[in-house]
């Protein structure tokens, strides 16, 4: 049981109360007393306008609802739900064009295209790895992984998937940075003379892409990114290397996203506190984690930066690190941290303070993260400009209550919400002093595409959602209006994550297509994915290219208003049980370790046993989908309940190597896990907005209190 304790009319649970005064606040400044009431008063201001924003969600969807049921499964034309939406105030007229006026943006975010990681924050070591991924070995990436076309076979050194990794680097630097008398292959030297990269095959044909140097790496910038030629004969790969290149180092994560969202199970104050510290270690230069890893006990701490001489004599420094943001939680869900009243407070409000509070020991310290002295919050799963208003408001009190610079905390907006896309120009005004980052996410804007129009008829199967009108435009129409708005060398454009970590090659060839659609970042799961997507960057001059689409004709607003509904609804029973089976497997594969185990993402094997990267937004859109086929009489209540039962067998075979996995087809009714699966597929038309959170923090409340 929880214990609190009454702090100015805040009831706050004791072990977040102990976090913040004995960890969190010491080394700000910031007066205990003060900013307990601060944080009282803010919660007490803020609570009614974001209940009521809620409230204001509810009623949007009961109007559509009611006006899909009497269309009798026919979709509306584009045009016919314009009317209606601006009828019912949830389209709005876009402002007078304006340009974002946010100031002092680390280069990270505002100039350098490049990937972004996302990880749950909840987990220390991911968080490190992340964080350290701002440089990457392409020599581990390409061996390591089927980025060649083939996984590695295991075992000791392959020499003749060696000489392909390294012909594959070489390959490389002849693309980015060709010599002017033959190729980087045939290379046996490389030296700096005249403060000029020399080697026996000439130098190099654009001398300004040498960046710097050091005794043991040659660091080349292209695009604005940058990669280090590490040479050491003495290296097992350098001592074979007839130039002595050890290997090639690619600067990658840019950027990176501590998690509190979706990716995160934290429902109460101790799960909290484990994200909050996290974040505290990351801001105060001091988290470290201990592991064993090949008979090893090994310390993982954050990088330092590297530091080179640079051709014009000065000492150049980059950073060895990705600038982090932090992602709060959405408007949604209230968490029993802190209670006001006898009700759970807001966790966005919560969240909002806390993690500005921690960051404030890299704003107020080294700066080691942001050098302009910015905090980056992620904002997800916003309805439209008024709750972009209202995250804007909650930012400037939070702001206050640190003593804080107004617009210190930069915003990064998640367009993954029909009514935000449909009013993107109105949703970055909204935030235009302090925004950063617009992002899309197939998965959570495809879960609210099915919830929104959940009562009009059935949709098309998931697989076919990726080649949907709506889909593209939606896409395109947030490089337009971001570009329109002025990102460009001011914030990032992103794009959504590759969620098959095993699958390179593929990644390769298929992710090149986001910096391609003027994209600045791009979603990864992984250090290795990090650095293979960098590659992208290369070939793709994203400044060049946001320039050029600038002027095209921006993605029509009737296309991103087309309602997937399917036409051709007769599926074969194979065809709606294999739809049914996929998207059931992927909820109880990834809801089990949720609830179970508090994990919050994972890869978790499909039917086919391949493994795919599963978080709340994949579980949305699968069991929306489900919920969507059930309300249409696509698949009956019989057919769900045994494809549950069918699939908890196979979940339980892929997971029987796990030591801490609960087996649910065994005794699927008292399996708390089997019953919160069930319960977003049979009750997921009267969740709000089609979230999982509400069901999957109920069931795991309830797991902890049984001990």
């Amino acid at each position: 049981m929880a214990h609190y304790e009454l702090i100015s009319g805040l009831e706050v649970d004791a072990e977040l109360k102990a976090f913040v005064e004995q960890e969190a606040l010491p080394g700000t400044g910031l007066d205990v007393t003060e900013f307990w009431s601060g944080l009282s008063a803010l919660i007490r201001d803020l609570t009614p306008e974001n209940r009521r924003l809620l409230r204001c969600r509810e009623q949007f969807q009961a109007r559509i609802d009611s006006r899909n049921e009497s269309l009798g499964g026919r979709a509306p034309s584009p045009a016919d739900e314009e009317e209606f939406l601006r009828e019912i105030g949830y389209l709005v007229d876009p402002p007078p064009p304006f340009t974002i006026g946010t100031e002092n943006v680390d280069p990270e975010v505002a100039t350098i295209a490049g990937p972004q990681l996302v990880v749950p924050m909840s987990n220390a070591r991911y968080a490190l790895n992340a964080a350290n991924a701002r440089w990457g070995s392409l020599y581990d990436a390409l061996y390591g992984t089927d980025a060649l076309g083939d996984p590695p076979s295991g075992g000791g050194y392959d020499d003749a998937r060696g000489a392909r990794v390294i012909a594959w680097g070489r390959d490389l630097l002849d693309r980015i940075a060709p010599l002017d008398q033959g190729s980087h292959a045939e290379v046996s030297d490389y030296r700096i003379e005249a403060n000029r990269l020399v080697t026996d095959r000439g130098g190099l044909i654009d001398p300004t892409l040498l960046a710097g140097w050091r005794d043991d790496a040659i660091l080349l910038r292209h695009h604005n990114l940058h990669l280090e030629i590490r040479l050491d004969r003495s290296h097992p790969i350098g001592r074979r290397d007839k130039a002595g290149v050890a290997d090639i180092l690619i600067e990658s994560a840019i950027t990176a996203i501590m998690d509190c969202e979706d990716s995160v199970a934290a429902v109460d104050a101790a799960e909290k506190v484990a994200v909050y510290r996290n974040w505290l270690g990351l801001m105060k230069g001091e988290l470290s984690v201990r592991f064993a890893k090949g008979g090893e006990d090994i310390e993982r701490r954050l990088e330092a930066d590297r530091v080179y001489q640079a051709p014009d004599g000065a000492t150049l420094t980059r950073k060895g690190r990705a600038l982090l943001f932090v992602r709060n939680v959405g408007h949604l869900m209230a968490n029993p941290m802190l209670r006001l009243a006898g009700e759970d407070v807001q966790e966005g409000l919560a969240d909002a303070v806390f993690t500005a509070l921690i960051a404030l020991h890299d704003v107020k310290g080294r700066r080691a993260n942001s050098a302009g002295g910015s905090i980056y919050i992620v904002k997800p799963k916003m309805h439209g400009p008024e709750e972009a208003a209202f995250a804007d408001r909650l930012f400037a009190r939070t702001e206050d209550l640190l003593g804080l610079a107004r617009c210190t905390i930069k915003v990064g907006v998640m367009d993954e919400e029909r009514r935000t896309s449909v009013n993107l120009a109105a949703v970055i005004g909204a935030v235009r002093h302090r925004i950063v980052f617009i992002n899309t996410g197939f998965l959570d804007r495809t879960g609210d595409e099915i919830h929104t129009s959940m009562t009009l008829g059935p949709m098309v199967r998931k697989s076919e959602m990726k080649s949907a009108a709506w889909l593209k435009a939606y896409e395109d129409n947030n490089v337009d209006v971001g570009l329109a708005c002025g990102f460009q060398g001011r914030a990032q454009i992103g794009k959504g994550m590759w969620a098959i970590p095993d699958r390179m090659a593929d990644m390769l060839a298929q992710k090149v297509a986001h910096p391609e659609a003027g994209a600045s970042t791009a979603w990864v799961p992984s250090p290795t994915a990090a650095t293979l997507h960098a590659l992208h960057y290369h070939q793709i001059d994203v400044a060049a290219r946001q320039q050029a689409l600038a002027g095209r004709i921006p993605a029509p607003l009737a296309d991103i208003l087309t309602i997937p509904v399917a036409t051709d609804r007769n599926w074969s029973p194979e065809a709606v049980r294999e739809e049914l089976d996929n998207n059931v497997q992927g909820i109880l594969g990834y809801v089990v370790r949720w609830i179970d185990q508090g994990i919050g993402c994972s890869k978790v094997p499909d039917v086919h046993d391949v493994g795919l990267m599963e978080d709340r937004a994949t579980c949305r859109i699968s069991s929306q989908h489900v919920a969507n086929w059930l309300r249409h009489g696509i698949v009956t209540r019989e057919e769900v309940e045994q494809a549950l039962l069918r699939m908890a067998a196979i979940v339980d075979r892929q997971n029987a190597g796990d030591p801490g996995y609960r087996p649910m087809a065994s005794d699927p009714a008292a399996s708390i896990a089997f019953r919160a699966a069930r319960a977003l597929v049979l009750e997921g038309e009267a969740q709000p907005s089609g979230y999982t959170e509400p069901v999957l923090h109920a069931h795991r409340l309830r797991l902890k209190a049984q001990g």
